[in-house]
Parts: structure tokens; C-alpha cells; sequence
């Protein structure tokens, strides 16, 4: 088997894994060090022995195997791991015992885990981004806007507050769920964004992040059946729906109103309406329900010219006032400058930077630069794409607004 197989099995299966392994070991550090033990015994054996029947399996049952007797030899040392060694060694699973349906669940469990009320909301996004999804420290402080070194403190944090409080991992009752499931859904939405929009890197989207992201999203769905969680699948279908047309053959990016529309993802499309209707109907509409409203009109349009600005104007109206956000407001900016005009819409973005928000979000400076270059005023367009570009680290998007400055120019 060779070595980028073996790298592909990680990107796929090393979440699941990890979830599984803390649940197993009950502890994130020595779960994630199994991980890695696991993975580094696949390197050494699958190319000789030839890769298991159930390699997710394989990796639970060795990377559980390493930790227990990483633990033992450790216990020389620190006589307070012997019992910690015991207690996990009674019962190894083999391999081909692995419950694979458990397997699948082990992620939801770490989810609610990850986001239980007793740590702080940034605290819970960051580690269920870090533990389930595999972000970097950098990717999540990009998501969240925040420094670093703030999250990594976050992240570590959290993980002492789940130990010292033995927070359980398990799926919370009925009762428990509305004030767990807002965090969840934020962090789905966060690491689907990261997959459709990656924050920085060659590419312009990570199709593994995306697809995780509506995996959980399926998963919640089909478990609790809450109108909100119906309605962040719809966004997240209806927004992947139209990944083969944001980008060319090599890769440039394409606005949405240069897209062949033609490319759009018919199938994902139809269930993203089905789940926005039936989220619709339960008469608990949500701010992700309506951002998938919105989407809808847009997915639904034959053309640009035809889309219902007035519609998706109304929608974001309602959306303000349920979610109030600069970035809703600036995305509420863009749907003014097509019904309205750009000048209209240029007013709204210069209005939220005069209050400093969005001052350092790159998606900001070039929504006007967008219009400055409508209104002819190419100075004041160079300017702001320039801005734009100075906030940028994605590399399709610093070729786009490179080719839109040097067409100004």
C-alpha cells in the first residue's frame, strides 16, 4: 500500500478515529498521541501485511493497544498511572469487534461533548474544531478573527475544564438540547465555511471540510429532527451545490453572477428546498432556516437578472433583526446594490466601516471595492481592492482582485 494511501486513510478516517479513542481512553491528549501511534504502526505494517479488511478498526484497536501500554511503561515512574493502565487494559476489543455503527455516532457524542454549557461558547467552538474537524490553531483563529495564541489558550483550556468537571460523553436528553444545540449548529457552520471558503492556502475551497460539515449535519437531522438543524443542512447543500461553478479548470475564482449555472448540483439543490420548506412549516424560523431561504431564491434563479433582489432584501431584513451581525448587514449591502443600485449599497458598507467593524475582514474591502468599480470610480476602487488584497491569505482570491486591479489599472 503505498505511503499517499495511507495519507488519504488519514484525511478520511483520523476524526472518527480520535473520537472513538477519546471515548474509549477518556482523554483528548491521550487519545490524540494514540492517533498518531496508530497511524505511524499503519506506515510500518500496511505496505508488508497489506492494508485490514476494517482499516478504521485497525487503527481504534492499535492506537488503544499503544496508549494502555504507553501507560504501563509509564507506570514505572508515576506508581498514579497503574491503576489508569488497568482499568483501560480490561478487555482490549479486537479489531473485528469494533462496532462501526458506534464508530459513527462517537463523533455526534464528541460534538455535544465539545459544546457542553459548562465551558465558554468560544471555548466550545474552538475545540470541537480542533478535535472533530482537525483544523489548526491558525484555521480556527482565522474563523474566529481572533489571535492565535488566544485560541490555542482556549483550546487547552477546555480540555482541563472537561477532565476536571468529568464531563460526560453522551448525546444530551430532550430537555438538555435547546441550550446545547445553538453551539452545535455554529460549529458545524464554522467548519462548513472553512470547506466552502477555505481561509487561506492554494485552494479555494477543502472539499473534505465541507463534506464532514454535511455529514454532521445529516447526522443531527436525522437524529433530532429540529427545524433549525434542518435548515443549516439546507444552507450547506444549497451553498456545496454550486462548488464545480465557483471555480475554472485551473482553478480562478468565478463571482457568483459570472457562473454557468448549468454546473449548479440539480439533486443538491432540490433537497436543500425540500429541508427549507419543511423548516419553514415547523414555524420555528431560525436565522440559519433564513439564510437558507435566501439561498434558495438564488439557486432557484435561472440567471442573475432574473433573481428576486426585493426577496432576498425582505429576507435579510427579517434576518438582522433574529441575528444581528455586521456580516449579515454587509451581505443585506450587497442584495441593496442590486435592487437598488450600487451607490445605495456602498452607503450601507461605508456606514458599518465608519462604526469600525469589519475593519480587517477582507470580504468587506472588496464588496466596495466591487462597487466602486460599478460606479466607474476606479482610484477609490484600486484603493479598496488594494486594502482588500492586504487582508487576504487565500490564493484564488488574491489572484482575482490581482487581475481586478491590474484591469482597472
Amino acid at each position: 500500500m503505498p505511503l499517499d494511501s495511507i495519507e488519504q486513510t488519514y484525511r478520511s478516517e483520523s476524526r472518527r478515529v480520535l473520537a472513538t479513542l477519546i471515548r474509549l481512553l477518556g482523554d483528548f491528549d491521550l487519545a490524540e498521541e494514540a492517533l498518531q501511534d496508530a497511524f505511524a504502526a499503519a506506515v510500518e505494517r500496511w505496505p508488508t501485511e497489506g492494508v485490514p479488511a476494517n482499516p478504521r478498526a485497525w487503527l481504534i484497536s492499535t492506537g488503544r493497544y499503544k496508549a494502555i501500554d504507553g501507560l504501563r511503561r509509564r507506570a514505572r515512574f508515576d506508581g498514579s498511572l497503574v491503576s489508569i493502565a488497568e482499568r483501560l487494559g480490561d478487555g482490549i476489543t479486537p479489531a473485528h469487534e469494533v462496532n462501526d455503527e458506534t464508530v459513527e455516532d462517537d463523533q455526534l457524542r464528541l460534538i455535544f461533548t465539545c459544546c457542553h454549557p459548562a465551558l465558554p461558547p468560544d471555548a466550545q467552538i474552538a475545540l470541537t474544531l480542533r478535535e472533530i474537524c482537525g483544523l489548526t490553531t491558525e484555521e480556527i483563529a482565522r474563523a474566529f478573527l481572533a489571535p492565535a495564541p488566544t485560541v490555542a489558550q482556549r483550546i487547552v483550556r477546555a480540555k482541563a475544564k472537561i477532565k476536571a468537571a468529568k464531563i460526560p460523553y453522551q448525546v444530551p436528553a430532550r430537555a438538555d438540547l435547546p441550550e446545547r444545540l445553538a453551539a452545535v449548529l455554529h460549529v458545524i457552520y464554522l467548519v462548513f465555511n472553512e470547506g466552502y471558503s477555505a481561509s487561506s492556502g492554494t485552494s479555494l475551497t477543502r472539499h473534505d471540510l465541507s463534506a464532514e460539515a454535511i455529514r454532521l449535519g445529516r447526522l443531527l437531522v436525522e437524529l433530532l429532527q429540529e427545524p433549525e438543524a434542518m435548515g443549516l443542512l439546507a444552507l450547506m447543500l444549497l451553498h456545496e451545490s454550486r462548488r464545480e461553478a465557483r471555480t475554472t479548470a485551473d482553478g480562478e475564482l468565478v463571482l457568483l453572477d459570472g457562473q454557468d449555472r448549468s454546473a449548479w448540483n440539480r439533486e443538491q439543490i432540490a433537497e436543500g428546498v425540500e429541508l427549507v420548506e419543511r423548516a419553514m412549516r415547523s414555524r420555528q424560523i431560525g436565522p440559519y432556516t433564513l439564510q437558507a431561504a435566501i439561498a434558495a431564491v438564488h439557486a432557484e434563479a435561472p440567471s442573475p437578472e432574473a433573481t428576486d433582489w426585493a426577496e432576498i432584501v425582505g429576507l435579510y431584513d427579517v434576518l438582522l433583526r433574529a441575528d444581528p451581525s455586521p456580516v449579515i448587514e454587509l451581505n443585506r449591502a450587497a442584495a441593496v446594490a442590486m435592487r437598488d443600485g450600487p451607490e445605495a449599497g456602498l452607503a450601507i458598507i461605508d456606514e458599518i466601516l465608519a462604526r469600525g467593524e469589519l475593519a480587517d475582514y477582507n470580504l468587506a474591502h472588496s464588496a466596495r471595492a466591487e462597487l466602486y468599480r460599478r460606479l466607474g470610480r476606479t482610484v477609490e476602487a484600486i484603493g479598496a481592492y488594494r486594502r482588500a488584497l492586504e487582508l487576504t491569505q487565500q490564493e484564488p482570491q488574491r489572484r482575482f482582485i490581482q487581475r481586478r486591479v491590474r484591469e482597472l489599472a
